[in-house]
């Protein structure tokens, strides 16, 4: 058999664990990860590569069935994209998945010639009874379609899921070079760990209000200069971001330099500012600059 290689998207409601699975598929944290719903905005690709095959995960963001604003949409059209570029699809889901919420998308599945594998995430949270139910209403809902029970967290039958996904690929040369591991640049890394960071560290409407733009990245040889600047909506949440005394910002500013650090083993120089841009996420314009295009 020749080698095999393929687009493996991951597509399912937010907060189903996406990132996490990608993150445990490739080996490396690429997608940030945070307890709240709709964290991942633009979709990353994760790429695994051996002497056989390479496999190139996506990882999108949670399908939005209401979308309130343009960067809605926009997610929702990476969404749509992935569902037809894969050559394998991971339809993800956990137990707490409000199945007639998926109508759409069960519709849009049913109708691909792609492989789909339907994967019910977090079965360390319930019991074989629970489970069994929910592998009984996706037998259902998508008669035919395999369904693998995981939990990405805990690593438990991630293996049996890689090895299935390996089957499943397209013989195709490989797509990228075997040394990278993601699309994306360490600036766009670099931004998406300080909007982790807000995520984690900011409570209510704040993270969802805010976008992050590395405007200097710059290798100084003994280390990496980083200046970003997060934009927010109001001014009220410019002072939250900032908190008193500046303890806020300072806090977030650490944490994001600490993870930086480990993914580019480079010692980092980070300096964060806060600008207000209101109606940010409704402004093709700006949605353009910062990288929703």
């Amino acid at each position: 058999m020749g080698f095999k290689a393929g687009f493996i998207n991951i597509v399912g409601k937010p907060n189903v664990g996406k990132s996490t699975l990608m993150n445990v598929l490739v080996g490396e944290k690429l997608s940030i990860i945070t307890p709240k719903a709709q964290t991942t905005r633009k979709r990353i690709l994760g790429i695994v590569s051996n002497d056989d095959c390479q496999m190139v995960f996506s990882d999108t963001p949670g399908i939005i069935d209401s979308p309130e604003y343009k960067l809605h949409e926009w997610m929702n059209e990476q969404v749509n994209t992935a569902l037809t570029d894969a050559d394998v699809l991971i339809l993800m889901t956990d137990p707490w998945d409000m199945l007639n919420e998926q109508h759409k998308i069960i519709e849009q599945v049913k109708k691909m010639q792609t492989p789909v594998l339907i994967v019910i995430n977090k079965i360390d949270t319930i019991n074989k009874a629970r489970l069994g139910e929910f592998l009984e209403k996706w037998n259902t809902l998508l008669p035919g379609k395999e369904i693998i029970p995981i939990s990405a967290l805990e690593k438990t039958n991630t293996a049996i899921l890689f090895n299935r996904l390996v089957e499943l690929l397209p013989e195709h040369p490989a797509y990228f070079d075997k040394d990278e591991i993601t699309d994306q640049t360490e600036r766009f890394i670099a931004a998406e760990i300080i909007r982790e960071k807000i995520f984690l560290n900011y409570q209510q409407e704040i993270p969802y209000n805010v976008e992050v733009n590395v405007e200097e990245y710059k290798d100084k040889g003994h280390l990496i200069a980083i200046r970003a600047v997060i934009y927010v909506g109001r001014d009220t949440h410019k002072s939250i971001i900032i908190g008193k005394g500046g303890i806020a910002i300072k806090k977030t500013g650490t944490e994001a330099r600490i993870d930086i650090e480990a993914f580019t083993e480079r010692k980092i120089f980070l300096e964060l500012f806060v600008k207000v841009k209101e109606n940010w996420k409704n402004e093709d314009r700006t949605l353009k600059y910062f990288g929703y295009n």
